[in-house]
Order: C-alpha cells, then sequence, then structure tokens
C-alpha cells in the first residue's frame, strides 16, 4: 500500500495526475468484484466475510503497486529506475524525515482532534450525534475538490519553485485560492439551500436528527469558501517545503481554536450543541486569515529544500525561449 502512495507522488511530482487516476480507478472496479465474492464465497473460493475485504484490498493494492513499479522501471513516464541505483542514501533520507515529520503528525493531529470531538459531542446524547456525524460526512464531501486543488497547488509550486520561479508559484498559489474560494462558496450556498433534503437522505424519516443536522450544515455551509483558502495555501506551504507551517496551522484550527471555542460555548454558554456548531466556521475563517497573513509574508520564499545548482540546462534553456517569446 505504502509503494503505490509513492508512486503517487512521485507521478504528481512529474505533473502526472491521471495515470495514478487510472490505476486506481481500475483497482476499485475490480475490488467491486472482489469483494463480494470473498465476502460471501463462491464456487473454490471459500466465504471468509469481513477477512474477505480485507484479502481483497490488500490484492488490489498489491496489483496497483505492481503496475507502479513496472511503470517506473519501464521509464515510460519520465522517471526511470534502475535496480543498481538503489542504494540509502542517508543524506536525502534525513531531509525526507525533516519534511515528512510535521506533515505525519498533521495528519495525526487531525484524526485525534476529530476523535475528541467526538466525545465531546456524545455527551449531548445519541440524536446530536447523529447530526454531526451528517454534518461530518458533508464536510468531508466539500474537503474532497479542496484536496485536490491542494494537491495540484502543491505539484505547480514545487515545480516551479524548483525552476526557481517564485513569482510564477506565488502567481499559482493566488489564482489556487480564488479558485477554491469561489467554488467551495458557490458549494456552500447550493448546500445551505438544501440542507434538510440533503440529511434527509442521511436519515429518512427522523424529522428532528434531521433539522438539528440541517442546522449544523447551515451554520457550515456558508464559510466553505476559506476552508478553499485554507486548502490551497496548505498546497503552497507543502510544495514549498514549509511543512511545519502547514502543522502549525492545523493546531491552531483544531487544538487553539475549534475544539475550545466548541466546549466552551457549548458547555459554558445557554447555546449547548450550537456552541459545537458554531466553532466550526469560526476556526474556517480565523485559520483563513492567519494562512493568508503567513502567506503575504513570504517567508516561504527563503525555504531550501535541495542544495543550490544555480540553473540547469534545461532550467537555463527554458528561461532564453521565454526570454525570446517576450521580446517578439
Amino acid at each position: 500500500m505504502f509503494t503505490y502512495m509513492v508512486f503517487q507522488s512521485l507521478m504528481r511530482g512529474i505533473g502526472d495526475v491521471k495515470t495514478p487516476m487510472y490505476i486506481v480507478l481500475g483497482t476499485v472496479l475490480l475490488n467491486l468484484i472482489l469483494d463480494p465474492l470473498f465476502i460471501f464465497g463462491y464456487g473454490f473460493i471459500p466465504a471468509y466475510g469481513v477477512t474477505g475485504a480485507a484479502i481483497s484490498t490488500i490484492g488490489t493494492q498489491g496489483l496497483a503497486a505492481i503496475i507502479g513499479i513496472f511503470l517506473l522501471l519501464k521509464g515510460k513516464h519520465q522517471i526511470q529506475l534502475h535496480l543498481n541505483d538503489l542504494k540509502p542514501d542517508f543524506s536525502l533520507i534525513k531531509k525526507m524525515f525533516k519534511i515528512g515529520f510535521p506533515a505525519s503528525i498533521e495528519q495525526s493531529i487531525r484524526a485525534l482532534g476529530m476523535v475528541i470531538m467526538t466525545f465531546l459531542v456524545a455527551t449531548f446524547g445519541t440524536l446530536t450525534l447523529a447530526a454531526y456525524g451528517i454534518g461530518s460526512r458533508i464536510l468531508m464531501f466539500v474537503i474532497i475538490p479542496a484536496l485536490g486543488l491542494s494537491i495540484a497547488t502543491s505539484t505547480l509550486v514545487g515545480q516551479n519553485i524548483g525552476a526557481g520561479k517564485i513569482d510564477r508559484a506565488e502567481k499559482i498559489t493566488k489564482l489556487s485560492a480564488k479558485i477554491g474560494f469561489i467554488a467551495l462558496t458557490s458549494i456552500g450556498i447550493v448546500i445551505f439551500l438544501f440542507a434538510k433534503q440533503i440529511s434527509a437522505i442521511f436519515i429518512p424519516g427522523e424529522i428532528k436528527t434531521i433539522q438539528s443536522s440541517a442546522l449544523f450544515i447551515k451554520i457550515m455551509a456558508l464559510t466553505f469558501g476559506f476552508i478553499g483558502i485554507q486548502m490551497s495555501l496548505n498546497g503552497l506551504f507543502r510544495g514549498s517545503g514549509n511543512t511545519m507551517t502547514s502543522m502549525i496551522l492545523s493546531i491552531i484550527s483544531l487544538w487553539i481554536l475549534r475544539f475550545p471555542l466548541a466546549y466552551i460555548l457549548s458547555k459554558h454558554t445557554a447555546l449547548a450543541e450550537i456552541g459545537i456548531w458554531a466553532a466550526f466556521p469560526a476556526a474556517n475563517i480565523i485559520v483563513a486569515v492567519i494562512a493568508i497573513i503567513w502567506f503575504m509574508k513570504g517567508t516561504w520564499k527563503q525555504k531550501q529544500i535541495t542544495e543550490e545548482i544555480k540553473l540547469t540546462k534545461e532550467t537555463t534553456k527554458e528561461t532564453i525561449i521565454e526570454e525570446g517569446m517576450n521580446s517578439l
């Protein structure tokens, strides 16, 4: 599973996002066939129950990894591996850990934050917990396009910084943030208008739960655009090697703003569970503003991941071509 993730990241790094998508699509479709076969059994295949789902998932993930390695060894996608080059480079490994460790801490913090928030919500009963579950699912759906935008920003920023084009990386980030804000605000308006209908899809007939979850969704929905800004700027920070900045923003969002606000507003005011709902948009807006200020300070431009090699021949050639085109 990890091997395919590495392949996916390599492809993104060179700007090829379609090849990993096609491989994942193929393995997902295969998984749809293998899951029921291994869970319920068929012919000579015994019924493994829940274990069958694990077997089919590992099988398809393993197949994806093998395809990825094969493509890298063939060198058809700009990167070619040679087995005799696969030797440990400890200085590079050290850099990878230095960049990757804050990112792993960030993801762990997010997961732990969601668990702690669930504990808080659970103190208000099953109805509130069900409403929170529906609202969280809607939030996850909204984050998916924002995550795609963040990955695209990270790839383009990394490529342009690598080519010594800091200004272009900055322009890409500004455009990404604008697209993220406009797109997610538009989605938020639609979700706001149809909050009850969306909630009813998840839990039909449960009027009180639908009303509670619809309220949660409405309170969050109009600030989805600020999530778009956050995700775009996170893409910039990761693409420029500033993973520590991204980690700090996550800590601020979850542990300094969202959870404390949710606890204080729900437990020490008359708002009760509405206080939890209100903490989400408040954190979204404040963290987006902090991220914008951090971006505008420009400290991300000073990060140096690899050694200074001035300009490679390819970069020099590209610059000459661009200057020639501009003079025409």
